[in-house]
């Protein structure tokens, strides 16, 4: 039995269109419903038509969404914002970062209004979720050309609503924004404190939703950050699947800017992708600008690539590169873990200062690649103590993937 929800979702967009004896033929202007009905439900419908009217009855559904070509709103619509078509999900590097992002927005680019509506996507700049949104469009373009895909940024939907309020052309833009069957909103944080705008797409989401179309939303936050924004429309976000994307880590680092440079026409050496992705860690936008300027300095200069013209390069953009020692290595762990230098190099051999006595000569070891006697001296210990610190470091991180990232990022920030 369905409840008032779906029967508004899904049975009350359809029309019939045709009646005879032993069939009706029934559609909708709306082909998500349409596919959805016809996978979910006409079964069902069919059965209790039988019932009524006899077995020979038959339901007939019809598509009767417009195609592209034969789209002729009775008001001017407004352009949605250009697509950039390298932006698809082929060359969107996914490493665990963005891996759960990445899986939700191809789902929804395979099953629209069908699974995670809203898809809700936040991250820091930079991190791939304007990408996203685009993949998705350019996958439905593809596969679903029959749909009507608008892609906007916040901005974008703002600015048109005070210009339509201005003009009075209401009616052109809840044409362009109610009547499209997948909405994507880039940066929708910049609707927090805007009344009169999120009254308004308030009532376009509910029209949207309610008829099972899919809107998908990116933000630098989660609704609960947001200030200003409006609860009824935090709660909307709420209800469907936010995905995060964090920072890449270094291999993610490696393999997006081999992806980009090989995109260009470039090879990069393995040293120059290590240099670049050590010194970027926070931004694949500024990842890329260094990239950018990498080689347009080589091909000006017409040098090959390597790790001194990639410094030469980017002198201007990268912090300045410093000699790392064993005590900075030593202060680091101590403030990681909230004791003092002076116990990492005591006598104590409590868990709570084995441990990060242990971290500290197990990144020793690996960074500064000092000897175990040399290491052993640091810390006033044999050089079997060391052996021992590193070897079960060692062994921890490959039974504990949590500890093995915490390892991954202490690394990071010396290299």
């Amino acid at each position: 039995m369905l409840g008032d929800d779906d029967f508004t979702s899904w049975i009350a967009p359809l029309s019939a269109v045709e009646e005879k004896p032993q069939s009706i033929k029934v559609t909708s202007d709306n082909s998500i419903v349409t596919d959805w009905v016809r996978d979910h439900l006409l079964r069902d419908i069919e059965t209790v038509a039988k019932s009524q009217f006899g077995a020979e009855f038959r339901i007939l559904l019809a598509d009767d969404s417009p195609s592209p070509q034969e789209v002729s709103p009775q008001v001017d619509s407004l352009p949605g914002h250009p697509l950039n078509n390298q932006f698809t999900f082929s060359n969107f590097v996914v490493g665990p970062s963005n891996q759960f992002a990445a899986a939700a927005a191809e789902a929804v680019s395979e099953r629209p209004g069908q699974v995670y509506n809203p898809l809700y996507l936040y991250g820091g700049s930079g991190l791939g979720k304007t990408h996203l949104l685009h993949a998705i469009a350019q996958a439905l373009h593809s596969s679903r050309p029959q749909l009507r895909v608008q892609y906007f940024t916040t901005e974008q939907f703002v600015n048109e609503l005070i210009n339509c309020i201005r003009k009075k052309r209401m009616d052109a833009f809840r044409q362009t924004f109610r009547n499209v069957d997948i909405l994507l909103l880039d940066d929708i944080q910049f609707i927090a404190g805007k009344e009169r705008t999120q009254e308004e797409f308030f009532h376009t989401f509910n029209t949207l939703q309610s008829t099972g179309r899919q809107v998908v939303f990116t933000s630098d936050a989660r609704p609960a950050d947001i200030p200003g924004l409006e609860e009824r429309l935090r709660s909307r976000f709420l209800q469907g699947l936010l995905a995060d994307i964090q920072p890449p880590d270094l291999e993610t680092r490696c393999a997006i800017l081999r992806e980009k440079a090989r995109a260009s026409g470039w090879d990069l050496l393995e040293d120059v992708v290590l240099f670049i992705s050590r010194r970027v860690q926070k931004n694949v936008r500024e990842l890329e600008g260094c990239l950018n300027r990498t080689l347009a300095y080589a091909q000006l200069t017409n040098r090959p690539i390597t790790v001194d013209v990639v410094r030469t390069a980017l002198s201007e953009l990268l912090p300045e590169e410093r000699t790392t020692t064993a005590a900075d290595i030593i202060r680091f762990v101590a403030h990681h873990y909230g004791i003092r230098v002076a116990d990492l190099k005591g006598r104590s051999n409590r868990r709570s200062i084995a441990l990060p006595r242990q971290v500290s000569m197990y990144l020793i070891r690996k960074i500064l690649n000092l000897s175990f006697p040399e290491i052993g001296r640091i810390f006033s210990k044999h050089h079997s103590t060391a052996i021992y610190a590193v070897d079960t470091i060692q062994k921890t991180r490959q039974s504990n993937p949590d500890f093995d990232a915490t390892l991954t990022s202490f690394k990071e920030n010396f290299t």
